[in-house]
């Protein structure tokens, strides 16, 4: 039987808002009710397929992992050829010792970890969107999700895509990145916290004046930003384990999409040890973790990992949903999820700036690698359950941006200038265009109804 996806917002396991397809999932983005879909199964891989992984390149890896989550919404074939357009470019991983590994998620058209699910979703929301239907894209950035949804859909007939962000918490790099897309895509530069942002583009999909523009989103409130997530979990797992044996891995985590593709890999039956949520200041999962209660933080607190600035993530829904729990979008916990068995699985802790920056310049020192401040919360988070767990086992960190986007971090903690990546040298040649606003949802409101 067809995966359907249904409502985080469920009751005595019955959703308020009807099982949808895929294609549907991907064009609403959000519940009517105001939840987020998940998939009202997990197809399993069994021991035998994951080992044959290691013989796959990447694009093979994620049709095997994604094909029953698309089911009749595209053929096999036309499904092939679009993974293997999306993922053209490399996915190295480096070792640092026999027992720790770095999978560089920044080789994409914007060097960021996002470019895995921004150029997926582009992809098939063009194909299988109703010809003539035009439908308006709202996302809300603190710096990578933007640049990678924009590039993913630039030029793309019949979409339109408004990227709102926190003036104040994307680096330079970033801020062109956003303002310098173009074409169908605009920028909207807002005075407040990426919490704000999330926000006002939550509640425009609910605003009944904005009906008419058929929106839709791509940040990872969709869940065809977590879906390809998945795979690069099981393409690393392929490169790096030993006979099949479980290994760690370790994620920077702000929304906690990122996360909860491995969390899916898992339940699809990758060997996961424990995964590891890895936070900066803003540490309302760790405490969730530690104490039991979930308090957000509002505002979110300023970090140089700013990807990770988010005071009450998103994808949390998914977490308290996936462990029998129930949290509404504003943060109110209606029923617990099972924290016993989440803390089986799941291990978190909150890293200071000035141990992010500490790791940067000892990792480097240690292991001629060089990290950005996502990644670098990612290892110090790592260290700290090997401190804790004394574990031995194999673990891979993800970074997730590339260090040539954070130059003052980087040029300040080791005294030399990242090389830019071949994604980025061409910004310097772009017109830069933004819209300033109010971090108020009317004025939003007001302007895309404009444009519109």
């Amino acid at each position: 039987m067809e995966i359907r996806y249904i409502s985080t917002n469920r009751l005595n396991g019955i959703g308020k808002t009807s099982p949808l397809s895929f294609t549907d999932a991907l064009s609403k983005g959000i519940a009517d009710d105001g939840g987020l879909f998940m998939p009202d199964s997990i197809p399993q891989l069994n021991p035998a397929a994951i080992s044959s992984f290691s013989k796959m390149d990447y694009p093979d890896i994620a049709f095997r992992v994604l094909r029953e989550y698309i089911g009749s919404a595209l053929p096999e074939t036309e499904l092939i050829r679009l993974l293997k357009d999306a993922y053209d470019f490399e996915v190295p991983i480096e070792k640092a010792d026999d027992k720790t590994y770095i999978m560089r998620l920044d080789r994409g058209p914007t060097a960021s970890f996002k470019d895995f699910a921004a150029r997926f979703m582009a992809r098939m929301m063009a194909r299988l969107k109703p010809a003539g239907k035009k439908i308006t894209i709202l996302v809300a950035t603190s710096g990578d999700t933007g640049s990678a949804v924009g590039e993913a859909f630039k030029g793309l007939e019949g979409i339109k895509v408004y990227i709102l962000y926190p003036t104040a918490e994307v680096s330079p790099i970033q801020k062109k990145q956003l303002d310098s897309i173009g074409e169908n895509v605009s920028a909207l530069e807002l005075s407040g916290t990426f919490d704000d942002c999330q926000k006002i583009v939550k509640q425009a999909f609910f605003d009944k004046d904005l009906q008419h523009l058929n929106l839709s989103s791509a940040n990872s409130i969709n869940i065809a930003r977590i879906l390809p997530q998945s795979v690069y979990y099981f393409y690393a797992f392929s490169r790096v384990s030993m006979d099949g044996q479980p290994i760690i891995f370790s994620v920077p985590s702000g929304n906690l999409g990122n996360s909860f593709g491995c969390e899916v890999a898992r339940r699809m039956g990758l060997p996961v040890k424990r995964l590891i949520l890895a936070v900066n200041s803003n540490k309302e999962v760790a405490e969730l973790l530690q104490t039991g209660e979930y308090r957000k933080i509002e505002p979110s607190v300023n970090c140089i990992s700013n990807a990770m600035n988010v005071g009450n993530p998103s994808n949390l829904a998914r977490y308290f949903d996936a462990f029998g729990g129930w949290l509404e979008k504003n943060g109110d916990v209606l029923k617990k999820p099972d924290l016993t068995k989440m803390n089986e699985i799941l291990f978190s802790r909150s890293i200071s700036d000035e141990e992010t920056r500490q790791t940067i310049v000892a990792f480097h020192n240690k292991y001629k690698i060089l990290l950005e401040p996502h990644g670098a919360v990612g290892v110090r988070a790592l260290e700290l359950y090997r401190a804790i767990n004394g574990s031995a086992d194999t673990a891979v960190c993800l970074e997730t941006a590339h260090p040539a986007k954070f130059p003052e971090t980087i040029t300040s903690e080791l005294g030399l200038v990242p090389e830019l990546p071949e994604a980025l040298k061409h910004l310097n040649g772009r017109e830069s265009c933004s819209v300033r606003l109010p971090c108020e949802f009317q004025a939003v409101k007001e302007y895309i109804s404009g444009c519109n």
